[in-house]
C-alpha cells in the first residue's frame, strides 16, 4: 500500500512563491509574461480602496461624524499636512495630495493581504482549479501584490512619470532639458554629458529603490508567515496534544500584530517618498 506524502518544506515555499501566470516563463526577461494573480488582487483592492474613500466622501456631514468618517478625516488631514510641508504649490497639491492618499490606502490594503492565513486563498484556488479539471498541484496563487517586484516597480515607475510631468509643467520643456544638462556641476559644455548621466542615474536610482524597498519588506514578511506555517505543520507531526497548535497560533499572532506596524509603515514611506520626489520636481537647480 502506497503512502502519499505531503510536500517538503522547500516544495511548500516554492509553491507559495510561484505566481499564476498567463504562460510559462520563456526566459529570464520576458515581457509577454504577466503575473495574473498580482494583477487581479491589485485591481480588486484598488476598487475596494476607491469604494471606501467614495463612501466616506459621500457620507461626509458637518454634524458629529461617525467613526468611519472620523478615521478617514484624520487620514486625509495627515496626508494634506504632509503635502503642504513638501509641495508649496497649492495648485499642484490639488492633484498630488489625493494621489498620495490613494497611494497610501491602496498600498496599505495590498500589504494587509499578508495578514490572511497563508493557505486560505491558495486552497480555495486549488479547489476551483481542480474542479475545472486541471491539476491542483499547479494551482498557483499569490495574494500579496506588493510582494511582487513587477507591482512595486510599476508603482514606482508611475511616480517617475508623475515627476517627469511636473518637471515639464513647472519648468517648461526647455527649462527641464537645460536642468538635465547643466545640473549639478554647471553649464560648461564639457560638463553636459556628465550632468546628463548623473541625472539619469538619479532618476533610475530613485525609481528602483522606491519599488525595491516596498517589495523587499513585504516579500520578507510573506516568507516569515510561510515559515511559521511550516513550523506548526512540522511540530504537529511530532508533538502530541494541544500545546503545539496553541504555540503555532501564538507565534503567528505575535508576528501578525508586529506586521500591522510594518504594512502601515511601508505604505506611509512609499507615500512620503512619492511626495518628496514630486516636490523635488518643483525645485529649480
Amino acid at each position: 500500500m502506497s503512502v502519499e506524502h505531503g510536500p517538503t518544506a522547500g516544495e511548500y515555499i516554492v509553491h507559495h512563491l510561484t505566481h499564476l501566470q498567463n504562460k510559462p516563463m520563456a526566459g529570464v526577461i520576458d515581457f509577454s509574461v504577466y503575473n495574473l494573480d498580482s494583477i487581479f488582487w491589485s485591481i480588486l483592492l484598488g476598487v475596494v480602496a476607491s469604494f471606501f474613500l467614495w463612501r466616506a466622501a459621500r457620507g461626509a456631514t458637518a454634524h458629529v461624524p461617525g467613526r468611519f468618517q472620523a478615521a478617514v478625516e484624520i487620514l486625509v488631514e495627515m496626508v494634506d499636512s504632509q503635502a503642504k510641508g513638501i509641495i508649496h504649490s497649492a495648485q499642484s497639491r490639488k492633484v498630488v495630495a489625493p494621489l498620495a492618499l490613494t497611494v497610501f490606502v491602496w498600498i496599505f490594503l495590498m500589504n494587509a493581504m499578508d495578514l490572511f492565513p497563508v493557505d486560505l486563498f491558495p486552497k480555495i484556488w486549488e479547489l476551483i482549479y481542480g474542479a475545472a479539471g486541471h491539476d491542483a498541484h499547479h494551482a498557483y496563487m499569490r495574494v500579496v501584490p506588493s510582494a511582487d517586484l513587477s507591482t512595486t516597480l510599476g508603482l514606482s515607475t508611475s511616480v517617475l512619470l508623475v515627476c517627469v510631468f511636473y518637471n515639464i509643467k513647472i519648468k517648461g520643456i526647455g527649462g527641464w532639458v537645460h536642468e538635465l544638462f547643466c545640473a549639478p556641476f554647471g553649464a560648461h559644455p564639457l560638463l553636459w554629458p556628465i550632468n546628463f548621466l548623473m541625472q539619469m542615474i538619479e532618476f533610475a536610482a530613485k525609481t528602483v529603490s522606491h519599488g525595491m524597498r516596498l517589495f523587499g519588506n513585504m516579500y520578507a514578511g510573506e516568507l516569515v508567515f510561510m515559515l511559521i506555517a511550516l513550523m506548526g505543520g512540522a511540530a504537529a507531526a511530532t508533538l502530541p496534544g494541544v500545546l503545539l497548535p496553541i504555540g503555532h497560533v501564538i507565534a503567528g499572532s505575535i508576528w501578525a500584530i508586529f506586521h500591522i506596524m510594518i504594512i502601515t509603515l511601508q505604505a506611509f514611506i512609499f507615500m512620503m517618498l512619492t511626495l518628496v520626489y514630486v516636490g523635488q520636481a518643483h525645485d529649480a537647480h
